[in-house]
């Protein structure tokens, strides 16, 4: 178990995956093994002393996949150290003022209440015209959201590093209490 970490994820077409393995990479050039993994594909969360867990956000709420992840592990999660990340809004600004003060997804707050998450945060997103289905393209140009992508990867980089710093603190912790 020792310097393992999850970074698990929700995504729908593939913006929230990178960010996942950007801070799995992060984690893996500080030392530690990060398995990075789609949330519906990880069997167990024994073997880790810690996890991330993100998810791109459409209309103010994770993927389903992502919240059934946080349902069935929350016994688990409450245990270890947990970050919580969502992407999403387009634009330039803070993703959280863009999105009105919304931070994680409302129905979902009391197990996060309950797990106590060391950080929650949003990161911006992408939006491809390409990758829409009909119906999302007409909202997009019904709100004249902006198209491009506008992920901050300096961002995103400081985030996994503050991870990592604290991780290790957790592990030096841990060594110094008899």
């Amino acid at each position: 178990m020792q310097n393992r970490i999850l970074v698990a994820y929700a995504t729908k077409y593939g913006a929230t995956e990178q960010i996942a393995v950007k801070i799995g990479d992060v984690l893996h050039q500080t030392g530690f093994k990060a398995d990075v993994l789609p949330v519906d594909q990880v069997e167990t969360l024994t073997t880790y002393q810690a996890v991330v867990l993100g998810s791109a956000v459409y209309a103010g709420q994770w993927r389903k996949e992502a919240v059934a992840f946080l349902e069935n592990n929350e016994k688990r999660l409450a245990q270890i150290p947990v970050w919580f990340f969502s992407s999403g809004p387009t634009g330039q600004g803070d993703p959280v003022q863009l999105m009105k003060g919304w931070r994680f997804p409302e129905a979902q707050q009391p197990i996060a209440d309950r797990i106590r998450p060391r950080d929650i945060t949003f990161f911006h997103g992408v939006l491809d015209m390409k990758k829409l289905n009909l119906g999302e393209k007409l909202i997009v140009k019904g709100f004249k959201a902006p198209l491009g992508d506008f992920r901050d990867w300096e961002n995103i980089t400081h985030w996994a590093a503050s991870i990592a710093e604290a991780v290790k603190q957790d592990v030096k912790q841990a060594q110094l209490t008899p």
